[in-house]
């Protein structure tokens, strides 16, 4: 599975949104390891329970939603909502949006590049055995894009015509056209006309053969993500209601969008592979709900002691993202915890080294945050 980088909020105000912090480590610890928790202890213990859990941080082959699909958009997300705390304010001290704007690109181009060494290694290949598709792609052109319209556009009312335009126009190029030789509207994985775009654009190899989960087309729908994180953060940096009041809206317009969603599934399956319109409506539905309960809780009541774990994982999602590629983390957690599941013995050992991979993760975050050292965009 996939995850997803923390940007550099390096430049939030004092007004910061700790909240932002914990829900980024939050999301990151399912894919730290912590999903296999569910999965070993299902297999187990064969429990309905542990099955339902371990269901829901699976994929669904095509069509349809579990949990696990809003891991990756749920970071879209929060880089969208902290624009406006990060490059708002370096437009209200008087920096040249030029300026800016090659500093957006920039990052979106770096994590893209990232993306390319992560799915392929520090290694010379051939084009075609290159996958340039990747979530660090996905994530940093989303970005980009989302930032470039947040740059030219001053009105928030604006970037919302922008979030429904892009979502708007990607239904209707999915619904009137198709690969050659299907009919129009066409959704399977094969016939879809993203997946044929792709074909006929990208680069390299495509992950599945003929289509790519993290393609160029299905970038486009990508973009309306982060710009509801930037219409999300706009609104609890300048929006002059109270905490509560702020939080309640939030899980308003949450659970509106989940209606929202249910209903335009019904012509337009919620579908991660080609992050569908309706797809975005449902993981910005549920990001709004997470995001008010974090920031309630948090940066409204106060309480944020416990968080402390999660907020050591999103201060430096990008490096335990990118050390996948050069710590062997299951050599490292069998070398130092082999005798603790030699002790347990089967069936529950799994449990427990998937406990410990996921506890050696963190400890090593927490050592790169008492020394200081995090790995920036």
């Amino acid at each position: 599975m996939s995850t997803l980088p923390h940007l550099d909020q390096s430049s939030l105000s004092s007004n910061r949104l700790y909240s932002l912090d914990a829900l980024r480590g939050f999301d990151m610890f399912w894919i730290m390891g912590a999903d296999e928790v569910f999965h070993t202890m299902f297999k187990a213990t064969d429990s309905p329970f542990w099955g339902f859990l371990a269901h829901q941080f699976s994929h669904p082959a095509w069509h349809g939603f579990r949990f696990y699909d809003l891991i990756f958009p749920l970071f879209l997300f929060m880089a969208g909502v902290a624009t406006p705390f990060s490059l708002g304010k370096e437009i209200e001290k008087g920096k040249n949006r030029e300026q800016l704007l090659l500093k957006v690109i920039k990052r979106g181009l770096i994590l893209a590049a990232l993306g390319v060494v992560y799915n392929n290694g520090l290694e010379i290949k051939p084009i075609e055995e290159i996958r340039f598709g990747s979530v660090l792609a996905r994530i940093g052109l989303g970005y980009m894009f989302a930032n470039i319209i947040y740059l030219y556009t001053k009105k928030p009312t604006i970037q919302a015509i922008w979030f429904g335009g892009i979502l708007m126009f990607y239904y209707l190029l999915l619904k009137f056209n198709a690969a050659p030789g299907f009919p129009a509207g066409d959704l399977s994985q094969e016939g879809n006309f993203a997946s044929y775009m792709d074909r006929l654009i990208m680069p390299g190899r495509l992950y599945k053969g003929n289509h790519d989960p993290e393609g160029l087309t299905s970038t486009i729908p990508a973009i309306s993500t982060g710009l509801l994180g930037i219409l999300t953060g706009n609104y609890l940096k300048n929006d002059p209601s109270e905490g509560v009041q702020k939080t309640k809206r939030m899980a308003m317009f949450g659970a509106l969008f989940i209606v929202l969603a249910l209903i335009w599934n019904i012509d337009f399956p919620i579908n991660k592979n080609l992050w569908s319109s309706s797809f975005v409506l449902m993981v910005g539905g549920i990001s709004l709900l997470l995001l008010s309960l974090f920031y309630y809780i948090i940066d409204v009541k106060g309480y944020q002691k416990w968080s402390f774990f999660f907020r050591i994982i999103g201060m430096n999602s990008i490096l335990i993202y990118m050390s996948g590629v050069f710590i062997n983390w299951e050599y490292s957690t069998d070398s130092i915890f082999h005798w603790l599941g030699q002790l347990l013995g089967d069936p529950f050992n799994a449990v427990a080294m998937a406990i410990c991979y996921t506890g050696i993760k963190w400890y090593f975050l927490y050592f790169m945050y008492q020394k200081k050292v995090f790995l920036r965009v």
